[in-house]
């Protein structure tokens, strides 16, 4: 395939700035750079500046504010279904990278572009990710992954490269920081350095997000989530965007020492990983979607929900964001959130979260029939009697027959 322009998804970075040289020189092609704002607390313009200097035209650079669609569009529905990857990973870097290939075509489709490009190993999970989305949304899309094409393959070499072809490297002031770190407004995660040793604690000094729950006030912060149709739409009575909410949720929750998370998990290349991840925000909104669905989900809807969350949640680490079986199991999530509509007041203390009230005008909880005092009838007890029969049939005839066998 003859490419003459690719759309490169560009941080600004060593890594990506050797990628837009790389592409240019080994495919004497155009490259037109994207640069996505997600909430990685770092400014994003100086990418501009930077593919500038790299010969790459202003007509050319793309640097989009995308916070407010990857949280409403993104984070939200995921929070829906309370995702979680093998119990404890709220999926914070699996989650962006669909929006990120989403824009990587419509760019390319916008430019007349022949292929896109990232800067993902190909050892990782995000490789999969962006090339699985980019697939899904345009099944003729060219991809370029120079990690699995060229013979660059350490830091040296790399080093090398840029010297090479005048490829400026930023030396920053002070100690370099030892892990391979991405952050967007959901999460920030830590891999390699130490933690290639999963038994390494991580040092405190690593985090960035979070106090320490020892170091964090020695007095409890009260909030009050507001829900609508499954989503936060308020805080203490203050009606926020989607990306406002996540961004106060961070540096609340952060400030009182919550979201830090230390796993090893099995990545879907094969191979297993230890990482380790703050998510504050997130740690809270999970624990509070589940309060407010105890309230007012039917009970067999909140079980079913539960059992399809793992398959869920799977998809979204696998890369499947874009495929048919997630928006299928999407439309069905959304609606049961029609009645998920209420208030929630949390706790936080010193790294924990504790739900102490919920309410809702909609919520299934009747007092009259979960009293401990007189009911009125509104549940007659004696009726329970039929039912432990009905449902211990099958284990007493069971037991007569082991008995009789034995």
């Amino acid at each position: 395939m003859n490419i003459t322009k690719v759309v490169l998804a560009y941080s600004g970075g060593l890594d990506t700035s050797i990628i837009l040289r790389w592409l240019q020189e080994t495919y004497n092609c155009e490259v037109v750079t994207f640069t996505a704002d997600i909430g990685q607390g770092e400014e994003v313009e100086p990418a501009r500046a930077k593919a500038l200097a790299m010969g790459i035209p202003d007509s050319a650079i793309f640097i989009e504010d995308l916070q407010e669609e990857f949280v409403a569009d993104f984070v939200f529905p995921m929070f829906r279904a309370n995702a979680i990857y093998e119990g404890e990973y709220l999926l914070g870097t699996s989650i962006a990278r669909p929006l990120i290939a989403k824009r990587l075509v419509e760019i390319a489709q916008e430019t007349n572009a022949d292929a896109i490009s990232h800067g993902a190993t190909g050892k990782g999970n995000d490789q999969v990710r962006f090339e699985l989305g980019a697939y899904a949304l345009n099944p003729n899309i060219h991809v370029i992954a120079p990690w699995r094409e060229w013979s660059l393959g350490s830091r040296e070499s790399l080093m090398k490269y840029a010297k090479e072809h005048g490829i400026p490297v930023e030396m920053k002031r002070g100690k370099e920081s030892p892990f391979s770190m991405d952050a967007n407004l959901l999460h920030i995660s830590y891999e390699g350095g130490p933690l290639e040793d999963p038994w390494t604690q991580p040092p405190e000094e690593m985090w960035r997000w979070s106090m320490s729950p020892e170091a964090a006030p020695n007095e409890a912060t009260f909030l009050e989530l507001e829900y609508e149709y499954g989503d936060i739409v308020a805080i203490d009575g203050q009606r926020m965007s989607p990306a406002k909410i996540l961004q106060t949720l961070n540096q609340i929750a952060g400030a009182n020492g919550i979201g830090r998370l230390d796993i090893v998990e099995n990545r879907y290349v094969g191979m297993k990983s230890r990482g380790a991840y703050e998510t504050p925000g997130g740690t809270v909104m999970l624990k509070a979607h589940r309060a407010i669905e105890s309230l007012t989900l039917d009970r067999e809807v909140a079980h079913l929900k539960d059992e399809l969350m793992p398959k869920y949640a799977s998809l979204i680490y696998n890369g499947f964001w874009w495929s048919p079986e997630r928006e299928m199991l999407q439309v069905a999530i959304d609606h049961t959130q029609q009645q998920v509509n209420g208030e929630v007041r949390v706790k936080l203390f010193k790294g924990n979260v504790e739900i102490v009230g919920r309410r809702s005008s909609q919520s299934l909880f009747d007092e009259k029939i979960a009293t401990f005092e007189e009911d009125d009838g509104a549940y007659n007890q004696a009726d329970a009697e039929g039912f432990i029969k009905l449902n211990a049939l099958r284990l007493r005839t069971l037991a007569l027959k082991r008995s009789k066998d034995s």
